[in-house]
């Protein structure tokens, strides 16, 4: 990856972003199960030269060309050009990861036990012995109802907690002892009102679950090794206020390493074309972590995206 340059202030780097999978904070059960934040940095003329590149090889008449067309099979050789060593990304670009029912156990385990490190043991385990011990459908089911317990309310109510915690109560018998979801059950069973709290919590606070939150720091983390400041023009999105990014800018600086978020300001598409070749990335990413997670890898895609990913709460399977 391409290193920070000087300019006359200290290190300092400018960024464009745009997400993939995006649901909010409804984690279990949506549309997707991967959710992608690209951040790209390049200037407006190489992000204009590598659109004009990308409609040659996979031409669309649309005006604002999206990652939806690339994401075609008959395109898949763009995206592998896209990616390669050859093409105008690499060096220039990063991935943050998220494996959403992942991101959720992970939340859920710190909620309960207050210690992260406790929490990623616990999800980590959970990923494996949720399924065994209750099936996928079931297991599912379950942490949905929770995510719906815990995202924030704003008059929408899918389950009651009522009707959440009766089905841990109904899951509880047959977890085996001792292991690691007779443990979550059990810390579950004694947190409810800790657990109900959490869910009615005040309209505007930040939205801890969504996991644009956490790819935000991850990838300001991630540009601000070496001490770098880091400057983000982020695609529109309603959640991302006044108070939360400056609450976003208190939770980026320092960072480990010594980098921060240094300005983020938001901007539509269409009027930058660096958010636009972001909005690429972050659609062919998706689409191939997707694929890995339902056993249908790419191979070849697979290997071309490792070098512009990190990962959080992601199953590994493309690390």
């Amino acid at each position: 990856m391409e290193e920070p340059s000087h300019d006359d202030l200290g290190f300092a780097v400018e960024i464009a972003c745009d997400e993939s999978g995006s649901e909010g904070e409804k984690l279990v059960g949506g549309n997707t199960n991967m959710f992608t934040h690209a951040s790209v940095r390049m200037d407006v003329r190489a992000a204009e030269r590598c659109l004009e590149a990308v409609r040659e090889r996979a031409p669309s008449p649309t005006t604002m060309y999206k990652s939806s067309i690339l994401r075609r099979a008959k395109h898949r050789w763009v995206v592998a050009w896209l990616l390669g060593p050859s093409g105008p990304l690499f060096g220039h670009a990063h991935v943050h990861l998220i494996d959403k029912p992942r991101f959720f156990t992970v939340r859920l385990a710190d909620l309960l036990t207050g210690d992260p490190t406790r929490a990623r043991r616990l999800a980590a385990a959970l990923g494996l012995e949720g399924p065994r011990v209750y099936g996928a459908e079931t297991w599912t089911a379950f942490l949905a109802s929770l995510n719906d317990v815990l995202r924030a309310r704003n008059g929408r109510v899918e389950i009651t907690a009522d009707a959440a915690f009766e089905l841990a109560e109904s899951l509880r018998p047959a977890a085996p002892p001792g292991g690691p979801v007779a443990e979550l059950m059990d810390l579950l069973l004694r947190a409810r009102p800790r657990v109900e709290a959490f869910g009615e919590r005040p309209p505007g606070a930040m939205p801890v679950l969504d996991p644009l939150i956490a790819a935000i720091v991850g990838t300001v983390a991630h540009w601000g090794r070496g001490g770098a400041r880091v400057r983000v023009v982020h695609d529109r999105q309603t959640i991302l206020t006044d108070d939360r990014i400056a609450e976003l800018t208190s939770l980026t600086g320092p960072l480990p390493g010594g980098g921060r978020l240094d300005g983020f300001r938001l901007a539509p598409s269409d009027s930058d074309v660096r958010i636009q070749v972001a909005d690429l990335l972050a659609g062919a990413a998706r689409q191939i972590a997707e694929s890995d997670l339902r056993g249908r890898a790419d191979p070849e895609l697979k290997a071309l995206l490792r070098p512009y990913t990190s990962f959080w709460g992601f199953s590994g399977r493309t690390s």
